[in-house]
C-alpha cells in the first residue's frame, strides 16, 4: 500500500501575527482609559470643571485650616467681644453671641459638616447596595423578606425617632450622629439598586455566567455592579449633598450636634430670632452660603461622573 496522503506542514509551529499576543505595553489600562475619560468629560463641560475647583478649593481650606485653628480656645466665650460685626477689630466674619470668632466656627463646622455628610454616604451607600445586590439578584422568598424589612423600617417615624435617640445618647459626638443616621437612610438606596438589580439579573450575561460555573459572588459584584455603576454615582453624588444638610436642619430644630462642636447647622441655627436674622447676618449667612455652593458645585460634578460611567459602560 502506497500512501498517497501528503505530508501535511504543522500549522501551530507557524505563529500567526493576528493571534500572537500583544506586549503589555501597547494595550493600555483599563485605569488610564478610564482618566482620559474623566478628563474629556470635564473638559467638555466647563460649569462642572469650575464646579470642580471651586470644591477642591473648599476642602483644601477647610482641612488645612482645621489643622491650624486650636477648637479648644476658639470656642471659650469672651461676652466682651460678642457680637462684632464682620470687618471689625481683626474678625473676618465678626463674633457670636459668645464673643467666639465666626470664621474659625465656619472652618471647624464646614470640616464636621463635610466629615458627617461623607460618613453617613458611605455607611448608607456600602449597605444599601449590598442589601440590594443580594436582594434583587437572588429575587423569590429571598427578595421577598428582606423588601419586607426595608417596607417596616420606611414606615417608621424616622425623625422621631432620631430626635429620641439624640437626646438619650451620652456622650453625643460626630461618630454617634453618623451611626444614627446611617441606621435609617439606607433602605432608599437598596429600593433603587433591587429595582436596577432585577433587571440586570434577567440578562443573557447573568445566565451564561452562571452556567460558565462562575460564584453568585463573583456575578454580583464583577458582572452586574459595574453595569449599574452610572445609576450608583448620580445616586452617591445626590444623597452626599442631601446628606450635608441633614445636620443643619436637625441643628435649626435643636437636635443636631451638641453646641460644644461647631458645624454649619449649629452656625445656622444661631438665626433662632428676628434680631439676628435682619441685623446680625455675619452669624449665619455665611454658613449658609458655604453649603449653598458646596451642594451646587456637588450636583454639577455629579453629573459629570454620570456622563464618565456612561461613556466608560459604551467604550466596555
Amino acid at each position: 500500500m502506497i500512501d498517497n496522503k501528503k505530508e501535511m506542514p504543522n500549522e501551530n509551529l507557524v505563529p500567526n501575527p493576528d493571534i500572537t499576543p500583544k506586549n503589555d505595553a501597547d494595550q493600555p489600562k483599563s485605569a488610564t482609559l478610564g482618566f482620559q475619560v474623566v478628563i474629556r468629560e470635564f473638559l467638555k463641560d466647563k460649569v462642572a470643571l469650575a464646579a470642580l475647583v471651586i470644591l477642591i478649593t473648599i476642602l483644601l481650606t477647610v482641612f488645612i485650616g482645621s489643622l491650624i485653628i486650636d477648637e479648644k480656645s476658639l470656642m471659650r466665650v469672651d461676652v466682651l467681644n460678642r457680637y462684632i460685626p464682620w470687618g471689625q477689630d481683626g474678625y473676618i466674619l465678626g463674633t457670636d453671641e459668645g464673643g467666639r470668632d465666626i470664621f474659625g466656627q465656619l472652618i471647624i463646622g464646614a470640616r464636621n459638616s463635610i466629615l458627617i455628610g461623607f460618613g453617613i454616604t458611605i455607611l448608607t451607600s456600602f449597605i444599601g447596595i449590598v442589601y440590594g445586590l443580594i436582594s434583587g439578584y437572588f429575587g423569590g422568598i429571598v427578595d421577598v423578606i428582606m423588601m419586607r424589612i426595608v417596607d417596616f423600617i420606611m414606615i417608621l417615624p424616622t425623625l422621631m425617632i432620631i430626635i429620641v435617640l439624640v437626646t438619650i445618647v451620652p456622650h453625643y459626638t460626630v461618630s454617634s450622629f453618623i451611626m444614627i443616621m446611617s441606621a435609617f437612610y439606607w433602605t432608599g438606596k437598596a429600593r433603587l439598586i433591587r429595582s436596577r438589580v432585577l433587571s440586570e439579573a434577567s440578562l443573557d450575561y447573568v445566565s451564561a455566567s452562571q452556567t460558565l460555573g462562575s460564584s453568585h459572588f463573583m456575578i454580583m459584584f464583577r458582572e452586574v455592579l459595574p453595569n449599574i455603576s452610572s445609576i450608583i454615582i448620580v445616586n452617591l453624588t445626590l444623597s452626599f449633598a442631601g446628606n450635608l444638610g441633614i445636620e443643619t436642619g436637625l441643628s435649626y430644630l435643636g437636635f443636631g450636634l451638641p453646641p460644644s462642636t461647631p458645624s454649619l447647622g449649629t452656625l445656622v441655627g444661631m438665626a433662632s430670632s428676628a434680631d439676628i436674622i435682619e441685623n446680625k447676618q455675619w452669624v449665619w449667612l455665611p454658613a449658609s452660603l458655604l453649603i449653598l455652593v458646596m451642594m451646587l458645585c456637588i450636583n454639577y460634578i455629579g453629573q459629570a461622573m454620570q456622563r464618565v460611567a456612561d461613556s466608560k459602560q459604551r467604550l466596555g
